[in-house]
């Protein structure tokens, strides 16, 4: 009898702990694939940043995913010596793509070489396309010919690459003059024409909208960002991202 009992109390028990697995239970990012993301920001000052007058979206963009437990690395032949807090005790990666006062087409005069030294991207983060473009009032057609080719080599070095492209966050309202608000909003156009038209079977392209919500509380000056745009813009990257990201 003795015996008996101590069976049907260990059948309750078991019992008890099947009923509670039908409970959901909260969990935290369970992200655990060791795969290296290879992720280059490519770009102008937007990317490059310079601490302390004006922020990059990277470093919020790198921290958003090293506390989620993603495996990346980021590459580049430019290199950020600003200083950065220690997440997960993991330093900053400051590798990235960014020149200041790089137009579309220094970006893809350059392209090639600095890919050879850079290595390939898995994904490439491109920053304010045909920005200084518009800021300089360089001809439009000639800037999205250059937006164009710069994907066609992604593509072509990487038949595999997913590039997530900007359509890219305005700058400070009073430095928005006609004119350049409407080279800005046929950029915004464009990219979205453009991301339709290059992606393939392998290659995702895909346009976040950065000026949706994006204020000139966000701006350091007139174009760059402060710690507010940065995250605002960086966080707009990490919720593609997580959707692309091994």
């Amino acid at each position: 009898m003795r015996i008996i009992k101590i069976w049907a109390l260990i059948g309750i028990v078991m019992m008890g702990l099947i009923s509670c697995g039908d409970e959901p239970i909260e969990q935290t990012n369970t992200n655990t694939n060791t795969t290296i993301n290879k992720i280059m920001a490519l770009g102008a000052s937007r990317v490059e940043g310079n601490r302390p007058q004006y922020e990059s979206f990277r470093y919020e963009t790198w921290k958003d995913l090293i506390e989620n437990n993603y495996s990346i690395d980021f590459i580049g032949t430019q290199n950020d010596p600003g200083s950065y807090p220690v997440i997960k005790n993991f330093n900053f990666d400051p590798d990235h793509q960014g020149r200041g006062g790089w137009t579309s087409g220094d970006i893809l005069d350059q392209l090639e070489s600095d890919l050879n030294l850079a290595g390939t991207p898995d994904v490439v983060l491109f920053s304010s396309p045909g920005g200084n473009d518009a800021l300089q009032n360089l001809p439009y057609d000639e800037a999205i010919g250059n937006i164009n080719e710069i994907v066609d080599i992604l593509q072509d070095v990487n038949p595999n690459v997913t590039l997530i492209i900007e359509q890219m966050a305005p700058g400070r309202t009073d430095i928005m003059t006609e004119e350049l608000l409407n080279y800005f909003n046929q950029l915004q156009d464009e990219i979205l024409i453009i991301a339709k038209n290059k992606a393939t079977t392998t290659s995702q392209v895909i346009a976040v909208d950065m000026f949706s919500g994006f204020t000139d509380a966000m701006l350091a000056d007139d174009v760059h960002y402060n710690t507010k745009g940065a995250m605002f813009i960086a966080q707009r990257y990490f919720d593609v991202l997580t959707q692309v990201l091994e």
